[in-house]
């Protein structure tokens, strides 16, 4: 409503800096560490146990890869993550035709640990429990 109001009023808006495209760690560092809830999520669907990385996809740019490990084991398995197109209007939107997902027998997923390396070299490492991650 407040941006209505500034438009009537014929004041501009704010407009975000010009290299405010989240595609680097220092940009997305602190997005993904509030949402760390979010990184990952578990579906049973059509038999099958979906593993989604469908937000870290959505802030991939900033990222150097993805890992996991699932039930205990560490992150040794890379996750594919779409490219991320700096030349785009929307570097992070993800391609229609990548999959933010990879496929299990069904509840063969108890426990996830992914490890995020960011593109200056940080590594952050996390474990979600299925039930905290599970979705409908």
């Amino acid at each position: 409503m407040r941006s209505l109001a500034l438009v009537a009023l014929g004041l501009a808006l704010p407009t975000a800096p010009a290299n405010a495209q989240f595609v680097t760690a220092e940009q997305v560092r602190p997005i993904l560490e509030a949402t760390k809830g979010n990184w990952i999520a578990v579906r049973l669907y059509d038999g099958k146990d979906l593993l989604y990385f469908s937000h870290l996809e959505a802030w991939r740019c900033g990222l150097a890869g993805v890992r996991y490990g699932l039930n205990g084991a560490p992150p040794a398995i890379d996750y594919a993550l779409a490219p991320c197109d700096e030349t785009a209007a929307n570097p992070n939107a993800i391609p229609n035709d990548h999959l933010p997902y990879v496929e299990g027998l069904p509840y063969s997923i108890a426990s996830v640990t992914v490890e995020l390396t960011y593109d200056d070299g940080t590594v952050v490492t996390e474990t979600f429990e299925r039930a905290a991650v599970q979705i409908d």
